[in-house]
């Protein structure tokens, strides 16, 4: 079964109804180019770096801005509609990075929450700590669509194959990927982690990326990307800038690259033996 998919390029700023605004323009321009599954970024909402400044703009799902327009667009466009992700409050005052999937009748489907959280420090000074906002989801989503079964992930999640391979063996035939990469890590790894990830488990990977230099001062590296079971690319948009890709995608596809590399049936339980780590006492193998 083919379906026409689209991967929409944001450089959301830090007011969510602006955001909306330019989400709005792009998913209706993706529909009105044929495409019935269309996916946003992570933190579609806004890229908010100021504790602050993000909890004065922070609701909860019932009245967020995104989750609301989302599901008006998709119904009145009549396509699947998935916001990579957008900040929501939760109860405790933690926030959740939450995807959303939406039905061609406006309904929610699935929603999703980030499970690994970005604590890193980089080369360039950049430091995150991800975990001293935003509360680490801790349950992997798979759904059945009418064109395929659909996995979810949220940006860091794609350095974690354990996940995707998760989802693949539960019969995803799409794997999501959401994202807003820094600039430095998307240079060094962006692409071949979306490619490997599709050729691991013969599925279809649609990463939908914030892009260029952002009002709270950080930059995203875009490079939003569609890419086929055997880790072809099939679609990419460039480093900055607004953009949709898109590409025609054949589902049939994920079961030939899988009974080409059956790495997924293959795979067989084994046990780890080794000697102690050096500086505990034993010698390294």
């Amino acid at each position: 079964m083919t379906v026409t998919v689209a991967a929409i390029q944001m450089c959301s700023g830090t007011d969510p109804v602006r955001n909306v605004e330019t989400m709005r323009r792009l998913v209706r321009e993706a529909a009105e180019k044929g495409a019935t599954y269309i996916q946003t970024p992570e933190m579609t909402g806004a890229l908010q770096r100021d504790r602050a400044g993000l909890r004065s703009i922070l609701r909860q799902e019932a009245d967020d801005l995104v989750v609301s327009a989302s599901a008006e667009l998709a119904a009145e466009l009549g396509v699947h509609l998935h916001v990579g992700s957008t900040a929501i409050a939760l109860a405790d005052g933690k926030v959740a990075n939450r995807g959303f999937l939406f039905g061609p009748d406006g309904a929610r489907i699935c929603r999703y929450d980030k499970i690994h959280m970005f604590d890193v420090d980089l080369d360039n000074g950049e430091s995150w700590r991800e975990s001293a906002v935003y509360s680490p989801g801790a349950v992997a989503r798979v759904v059945d669509l009418p064109f395929a079964r659909l996995g979810f992930a949220i940006c860091y999640d794609v350095r974690f194959p354990e996940l995707f391979k998760a989802e693949a063996q539960a019969g995803a035939e799409i794997l999501s990927v959401p994202a807003a990469f820094t600039r430095q890590t998307g240079e060094a790894h962006w692409e071949i982690l979306l490619r490997a990830r599709a050729i691991e488990n013969g599925v279809y990977v649609i990463a939908a990326a914030q892009a260029g230099v952002h009002e709270d001062g950080r930059e995203t590296f875009g490079h939003s990307m569609i890419v086929d079971p055997w880790g072809r690319v099939l679609a990419a948009a460039g480093g900055t800038g607004e953009t949709i890709v898109m590409a025609e995608i054949d589902i049939a596809a994920v079961k030939a690259a899988r009974d080409k590399i059956p790495n997924l049936r293959n795979g067989r339980a084994f046990t780890l033996e080794g000697t102690e780590a050096p500086g505990k006492g034993g010698v390294a193998a």
